[in-house]
């Protein structure tokens, strides 16, 4: 699996945190599938099995850096972060790697 279909799995992920897939979730959802390339069929398939999937660790800094920074700015999609989503991103933060203090300057690089 290419690192670009795991950002895209984690996305999903997120966007099911609070119990369903807003319409906002799902148009940027679709948005960022177009531009990686993956087909809408494919795209609902994984929203559909969303609560599946498990999040995927990245092995370098650079690609955990872009995983993070994409995960907060797609919570930020429907214009607030509920508590699912923030919970979701600290933990996913934590296997990341990344302390607190270092997701805090990654949330306020994205306002």
């Amino acid at each position: 699996m290419t690192t670009e279909i795991e950002h895209f799995r984690n996305l999903i992920s997120l966007s099911a945190a609070d119990g369903k897939v807003e319409d906002t979730e799902r148009i940027a959802l679709s948005k960022i599938a177009y531009e990686k390339g993956i087909p809408m069929d494919r795209m609902n398939v994984m929203i559909s099995k969303a609560k599946e999937y498990q999040f995927l660790i990245p092995q370098n800094t650079i690609e955990r850096e872009k995983q993070l920074e994409e995960m907060i700015r797609f919570a930020k999609v429907d214009g607030e972060f509920c508590k699912a989503e923030l919970d979701l991103i600290e933990l996913v933060a934590e296997r990341l790697g990344f302390t607190k203090q270092e997701l805090n300057h990654f949330i306020q690089a994205q306002e």
